[in-house]
């Protein structure tokens, strides 16, 4: 009975406790009150004082080249012989995410940064990037010197280092505030690439510069291997070619130098015709393969170029961004009322512990 008692005290005396709190919390209404408004006026300013932030994008869908592996299996043994790799072009590189990791590169960004704004301009995207973000601003009260530094120009040996940490900087800051590089959807093959920033002009030229870029990127280093592998056939072809028809005019020049030959003599002009026949001969057969392996090449090579097939590209005007006022202050209002009843509470807290 006293063990059923000593509970329902305890559970009393924490519903008094609660009661207890309420009333305080309650009896500060007009802090809450303050917070709130002062919360949400906060966040509407906030709101109304922030950019408007421009968004270009593109999507396209990616179709990988066949593997030609059968056909230019069938050359491999004469392409052995010509010291030729007819192996496949090494695709796998941009499997899953990492043509992703590609657009966020700082060898693909920088590429795009180092473009001018339009075909007639000579201001580079990089140029118009500092403008934007208040650095060139910068430079002028703190480092004047940076101001010498021209992207579209070599620069002195004392500024490329600055030069390069400029450039590492801006690559950075486009990767975490103004890049994003994604699939449309989970099940989607269609890639998708926004840039944001303040500037429409600069969100559009970036986004058309680094898609462009990473493209054609991709597309040499896919096919890579197999125009190399025709560049050295066509060589070959050509090399043999020269010798098929270099061996024709001997035996012509043999003939005409012995027109009225003496028949016991005859072996003056058989044995250097036959010789350069057989050459000819031999030399044809193998023409013949090389140029078939040529062709069987070229065609795999065709097979095996990717598609890069744009669906969308940005185009004036661009979608723009801008913080809601009203959820702002919402979002204000809810936090400094959080925070107010979280220092009351810690104040009424802390109060009891040193009455003790």
């Amino acid at each position: 009975m006293n063990e059923i008692n000593r509970e329902v005290i305890t559970l009393k005396e924490l519903f008094l406790k609660i009661e207890s709190w309420l009333q305080y919390l309650l009896s500060k209404w007009y802090f809450f009150l303050i917070a709130g408004v002062l919360g949400g006026g906060i966040g509407f300013f906030y709101a109304k004082s922030s950019k408007i932030s421009y968004i270009a994008t593109t999507t396209f869908v990616l179709e990988s080249g066949e593997n030609a592996g059968n056909g230019l299996g069938q050359m491999a043994g004469l392409a052995a012989l010509a010291g030729i790799d007819m192996g496949s072009s090494g695709g796998g590189i941009f499997q899953g995410d990492n043509l992703f990791q590609l657009y966020k590169s700082r060898k693909m960004i920088e590429a795009a940064l180092l473009l001018p704004v339009g075909d007639d301009s000579t201001e580079l995207l990089i140029d118009k990037y500092l403008s934007l973000s208040g650095a060139k601003t910068k430079w002028e009260k703190d480092q004047p010197n940076l101001l010498n530094i021209h992207f579209a120009k070599d620069v002195p040996s004392n500024l490329l280092r600055a030069r390069d940490s400029i450039l590492q900087k801006v690559v950075q800051t486009i990767n975490k505030e103004n890049l994003i590089v994604d699939k449309l959807d989970k099940k989607s093959a269609i890639v998708r690439v926004d840039v944001k920033s303040t500037d429409e002009v600069f969100s559009k030229e970036f986004n058309e510069g680094l898609v462009k870029q990473v493209n054609d990127f991709y597309i040499k280093t896919k096919t890579k291997k197999s125009l190399n592998s025709i560049a050295i056939l066509q060589h070959k072809t050509d090399s043999v070619r020269a010798a098929m028809n270099g061996n024709i005019s001997v035996n012509a020049a043999i003939v005409d130098a012995t027109p009225n030959l003496n028949p016991t003599r005859q072996a003056q002009r058989i044995v250097p015709t036959q010789r350069s026949q057989f050459s000819a001969e031999t030399n044809k057969a193998i023409l013949g393969q090389l140029v078939q392996n040529l062709e069987m090449s070229k065609m795999a090579l065709m097979k095996e170029a990717p598609l890069i097939q744009k669906i969308d590209e940005p185009v004036f005007p661009l979608p723009i961004e801008k913080l809601s006022g009203i959820k702002m202050a919402i979002i204000g209002g809810l936090l400094f009322t959080f925070l107010t009843l979280f220092l009351l509470v810690f104040k009424r807290l802390y109060s009891k512990i040193v009455k003790r």
